[in-house]
């Protein structure tokens, strides 16, 4: 069951985005179909990035990094690994908090098995695609871990994975918006703080730039959902006091860096 987030409610979270790990990209990989644009490639720097709203009633994690083999095979640079991460901004997995997955990839669930005891939430559109046939295609594919996805089925079997579509309220004050494109079913996350409303775009929005001048991720499930969904984060930035978190762009470490005092934990709110 859903509930609209009611107003005033969450003024106690606070939110921190946990950089992990680390890599070299290009214009021409971050954006789809680049050459349209008429503009030479430039190299960007691409942080990875989970998330951590604390609150009264316990910390909630959103998404859980990439795991040591993937990173390695695909030539990740990781900062931290995910318990390192963890500690690093004060989560104790021991207190099972809860997780919220945005979507499947690599890059979102493979330290999931850190959070062992964790009750997990997600969209049942991104866990019903990534369980089925079509997510074998390699342009899926090449995003996921096959022992990832056969992990969500072991936590969906032992009753720890809820799926939920549409909008989800997690806790007063945080709520969960399916939105799509980049994954089926592609979650953002909203909270409400004493300072405002802060988005996690999660990889909704990989880079500032992808709002600021209407571009496309070069991995789209559906790209109008995606621009649609840009749209509708564009709409709740449009509330005062509104801050949009990028899923993996280094400037969130210029836009927040100062709001802590870690290389690897900023403080957004």
């Amino acid at each position: 069951m859903t509930h609209p987030v009611p107003d005033g409610d969450g003024g106690g979270y606070a939110v921190l985005a946990v950089r992990y790990g680390t890599r070299q990209a290009t214009t021409r990989e971050v954006f789809l179909n680049y050459h349209a644009y008429g503009e030479p490639d430039r190299v960007l720097g691409m942080d990875y990035f989970f998330w951590v709203i604390r609150g009264p009633g316990g910390d909630i994690v959103v998404d859980a990094g990439f795991s040591a083999a993937a990173g390695r095979s695909r030539n990740r640079t990781a900062l931290l690994s995910t318990a390192q991460a963890l500690a690093a901004a004060d989560v104790t997995p021991a207190r099972a908090p809860t997780v919220i997955v945005t979507h499947a990839h690599y890059d979102h669930i493979g330290g999931l098995p850190a959070l062992g005891a964790s009750e997990v939430i997600m969209t049942g559109s991104e866990y019903a695609f990534w369980t089925s046939p079509m997510a074998a295609r390699q342009q899926f594919a090449h995003s996921a871990e096959p022992g990832e996805i056969g992990y969500l089925r072991e936590l969906r079997a032992a009753g720890r994975l809820t799926l939920v579509r549409g909008r989800h309220q997690v806790a007063p004050g945080v709520e969960l918006l399916e939105v799509g494109g980049h994954t089926p079913g592609q979650a953002i996350v909203v909270i409400r703080t004493a300072a405002g409303r802060v988005v996690l775009a999660s990889d909704a929005v990989h880079y500032y730039e992808e709002l600021e001048r209407d571009r496309p991720f070069s991995i789209a499930a559906d790209v109008p959902a995606m621009y649609a969904a840009f749209d509708q984060i564009r709409e709740l930035e449009q509330d005062r006091g509104t801050v949009v978190v990028a899923g993996h762009d280094p400037a969130v470490l210029d836009r927040f860096g100062g709001r802590a005092g870690s290389d690897f934990v900023v403080r957004v709110a």
